[in-house]
């Protein structure tokens, strides 16, 4: 392209030939012709040719032939090739059947992808109806002030947007947990009225327990969710932000059309932040795209909402999970309570599924266990068929084996794990407490253990906490025998019980 005003130079100043142009411009005797008859058709001067550019000299000797021809509606095309199963060649046929004198497929396929090319960058993926919800965190966070103490609290910023027509759901949350994650995803769900067919996201910690390139493992709780709405989530490869350009713009536009609007603005309460979001979002998703003059809005209600799937009957319940070892009371430990499981599990490790209502354990898969979730912490929840009763005198530690490794430090700390145990409705419910004291005499001298056992017994505090505190503070030899308690001495300014009973004022 750059030889073109040097063979006009060659041709309308010079007058040479074909051969003489394609020699001195080093190129064939064919390609010199086309040029040469180009520039005849164009019929412009050397001096004219000069002030103009390559790129618009290049349009101007090639495009002329095409101009008649009728260009293909971009704008339509793009939209098109998002419905689930369009492609460039129907289109392409469509056009032509429409157009018999128009462009030939190869050029048509050329204008097409040129054209996205300049097009704004939400346009550039072609993806499918339905197919992909975005989703991300944003990096500027919106924050309300503390009605009660004026404090500034920064908040999450969740934004979603769906494949085909980008439109764009945000969501401010207190942190990223997967709770919180979990809860924005619903909500967009909600917003949008269905459901893609996948959900994809970056490796938060929130939705993926462990980053993989090749086999990814999906948080429990995200993957429970993905099933209730028969959704596939699909992490983004780590560091390739491209993966997810969808979101990225989305993201970049909430910052700047909803972040930035509400920026002088004070808020008290997430809520009545997140009712200031949800108007500016609207506000965003109505405003016309530049590229093909048309909303998010209006391509969503157009070509998406109506591939989306339905919700589910039920709206998800978040859950956590956690993993835990049965310990010998054949207990497993949840936020500070204790709930039981067969006896015949003490030693396995179990997943623990817990609601705000319900704890279930799963062994292996299987279901084993449901409680009821109770908030009261250190309270152990029993259920009767989880006890050993004939079977008791098979199992490794029972309360008699216990109250024998108490004597071995000493009688007082066999009398002390006999009164934990009878203070508990089951006497496993003790074993921990016990235990704990066993492991103590590895720490501090028998001695030292037998002591401070006898003074708990002597308060009456039949726990494993007291025995620790005593050993860790060094109180386990001090008495507490009335002799040795401080006298306070007389004074005038001491009133006592007779000042009051005299009823002075």
């Amino acid at each position: 392209m750059k030889k073109l005003k040097e063979i006009a130079r060659l041709l309308l100043e010079c007058n040479l030939g074909i051969r003489p142009i394609a020699r001195a411009c080093n190129i064939s005797t064919s390609t010199a012709s086309t040029y040469v008859e180009k520039f005849k058709e164009l019929g412009a001067t050397y001096k004219e040719i000069c002030e103009t550019d390559e790129d618009t000299l290049l349009e101007l000797l090639f495009t002329k032939k095409e101009s008649s021809k009728q260009l293909p509606d971009f704008p339509y095309l793009v939209g098109e090739m998002k419905k689930k199963g369009v492609t460039l060649q129907l289109l392409y046929e469509e056009y032509k059947r429409d157009n018999p004198d128009g462009y030939e497929r190869s050029r048509f396929y050329q204008l097409y992808r040129e054209w996205v090319k300049k097009a704004d960058p939400v346009m550039r993926f072609t993806h499918k109806a339905g197919e992909k919800m975005f989703v991300d965190f944003s990096g500027d966070k919106p924050h309300y002030q503390n009605p009660a103490t004026g404090e500034r609290v920064e908040v999450e910023l969740f934004v979603s947007a769906l494949g085909a027509s980008s439109y764009i759901f945000a969501y401010a949350v207190p942190d990223q947990t997967t709770e919180s994650f979990t809860k924005c995803n619903i909500k967009a769900f909600e917003f949008y009225g269905g459901c893609s067919q996948c959900l994809i996201l970056d490796n938060l910690k929130a939705g993926v327990t462990h980053a993989c390139y090749y086999d990814p493992e999906i948080n429990k709780t995200l993957a429970a969710m993905a099933q209730h709405y028969n959704i596939a989530v699909i992490p983004t490869r780590i560091a390739k932000p491209k993966d997810k350009a969808k979101v990225e713009n989305a993201v970049l536009q909430a910052q700047r059309r909803i972040l930035a609007t509400l920026r002088n603005r004070t808020f008290f309460s997430l809520i009545e932040l997140n009712e200031a979001i949800a108007e500016e979002t609207k506000r965003l998703n109505e405003r016309p795209m530049a590229a093909i003059n048309k909303s998010r809005h209006d391509l969503f209600i157009e070509i998406e909402k109506p591939l989306l799937k339905p919700l589910p009957e039920e709206r998800f319940v978040i859950a956590s999970w956690t993993k835990a070892k049965v310990h010998i009371d054949y207990h497993v430990k949840v936020e500070k309570i204790y709930y039981s499981v067969p006896y015949t599990l003490i030693g396995e490790t179990v997943d623990i599924r817990y609601t705000g209502d319900v704890v279930e354990i799963y062994h292996k898969g299987k279901r084993v266990a449901s409680h009821i979730k109770t908030n009261k912490s250190g309270t152990f929840v029993t259920q009767n068929l989880h006890m050993p009763t004939e079977h008791r005198q098979y199992l490794e530690w029972t309360p008699a084996r216990i109250k024998l490794w108490g004597q071995k430090i000493g009688p007082n700390t066999r009398t002390l794990m006999e009164e934990i145990m009878n203070h508990r409705v089951h006497p496993e419910q003790g074993f921990r407490s016990c235990l704990g004291i066993i492991r103590l005499s590895k720490a501090y001298s028998p001695e030292r253990v037998e002591n401070a056992c006898k003074r708990v017994l002597e308060i009456g505090a039949y726990n494993y906490k007291s025995v620790k505190s005593l050993l860790q503070m060094g109180l386990e030899g001090f008495t507490t025998d009335v002799e040795n308690k401080k006298i306070v001495p007389l004074h005038n300014n001491i009133r006592g019980n007779e000042y009051y009973r005299g009823g002075n004022s």
